[in-house]
């Protein structure tokens, strides 16, 4: 069996989703990538999670061939190999169907960053993507939504914003291994109800200062984070 490590690691990914309440029925899906075989592990389509086994996990090359599976790849399939494709730093996708971020997704809204809870993992903003023209949506309509994810960044950084609103659908997070993608996930839906219980109790509520919201991203992220516990050489904690 291919891939036996990251098959766990994106079977643990989808469980996640599931367990967290983001993923009702069959809905959404995760998947992860092996980078140096080029091949990506992703849910099959259509099959409940509580009844899903590493072995019901499809690979495929970065072209979307089936390289090993019986199953049929998840029906997003294209959109995470165009994000892999796009954002070589990444190691995971995971897409929802969870109720808040889905809501701000229909709404075409971008969730702003009002506070340190968002600050703390968003560095910004959760744009929202441009609306899908009929054409893009009637001809390679999930390749397509990937190109509509990659053009919302074209002005705005990928990793220090793991996630997207997809107009009219709904999130796509992303991250440097699935189980990251799915820690995305769950973070964006609590920051998407958050941002609208915000706005229900204020609706002019303004989005944090710069400093403020660079105080937090930055404790956690980048080469002066000093948030959690330091790494050592010897045993890989101090």
């Amino acid at each position: 069996m291919l891939l036996k490590t990251l098959r766990h690691q994106v079977l643990v990914a989808n469980l996640e989703l599931f367990r967290r309440s983001l993923a009702l029925f069959t809905f959404g899906n995760a998947s992860g990538i092996s980078r140096p075989e080029g091949l990506v592990v992703i849910k099959p389509s259509g099959i409940p999670y509580d009844h899903m086994t590493p072995e019901d996990l499809v690979i495929t090359d970065l072209e979307g061939k089936v390289v090993e599976g019986s199953l049929h790849p998840s029906s997003d399939l294209a959109t995470h190999l165009v994000l892999y494709r796009a954002f070589p730093e990444i190691g995971g996708v995971a897409h929802t169907h969870s109720e808040y971020a889905t809501a701000w997704a229909q709404a075409r809204r971008p969730i702003p960053c009002f506070g340190t809870t968002h600050a703390d993992y968003f560095h910004g903003t959760i744009p929202v993507t441009e609306v899908m023209t009929p054409a893009e949506i009637e001809s390679e309509y999930e390749k397509n939504t990937g190109d509509v994810i990659v053009r919302a960044f074209a002005n705005a950084d990928y990793a220090s914003v793991p996630a997207v609103l997809v107009a009219n659908h709904g999130p796509f997070a992303w991250g440097t291994s699935a189980t990251d993608a799915a820690h995305n996930a769950v973070l964006l839906e609590a920051v998407a109800r958050t941002a609208f219980f915000t706005l229900t109790i204020n609706p002019f509520a303004e989005p944090a200062g710069t400093t403020l919201r660079d105080k937090h991203f930055f404790r956690k992220h980048g080469a002066t984070a000093y948030y959690g516990q330091s790494r050592g050489a010897d045993d890989g904690q101090k």
